[in-house]
């Protein structure tokens, strides 16, 4: 178990004005913001993140939309992150999210789905280190 997770709000959720809704969320579920940048990703810098899926017929259109606007990266910190972090973000599906959940709040379809969450917590450590130096992790 670890006591840290890491998020995007995609360009979907952004372009729509939704970071501010999903950061208070994400504040109100008691986890503490301790890295956060909004960037916009190139392809190549979305066909990084997402190499895991290189060979997924999505691919290439992930890392399309993942390049199309400005995303915000966040580390997140409380106890049994990774797991509390995916029951509030819902399933990646959002007609087959919990009420309540940002995806179920926040989501227009599965491939822009608002909010991406770190499935493991060996991921959310490898998905904070591409995003954050040591330094402006806190």
């Amino acid at each position: 178990m670890s006591n840290r997770t890491f998020t995007m709000i995609k360009p979907d959720a952004t372009a729509k004005g939704n970071t501010g809704a999903i950061l208070s969320m994400i504040n109100a579920a008691g986890f503490r913001i301790v890295a956060m940048k909004m960037t916009k990703l190139s392809k190549e810098k979305a066909g990084e993140f997402y190499a895991v899926h290189a060979a997924r017929p999505f691919y290439g259109e992930l890392v399309e939309f993942m390049s199309s606007g400005p995303i915000t990266a966040a580390i997140l910190e409380k106890d049994n992150a990774v797991e509390d972090f995916r029951k509030l973000i819902g399933a990646t599906n959002p007609a087959e999210a919990a009420e309540g959940t940002i995806r179920k709040l926040y989501a227009a379809s599965i491939g822009e789905n608002a909010v991406h969450g770190s499935d493991s917590n060996e991921n959310a450590a490898i998905e904070g280190d591409f995003f954050f130096s040591k330094l402006e992790q806190f």
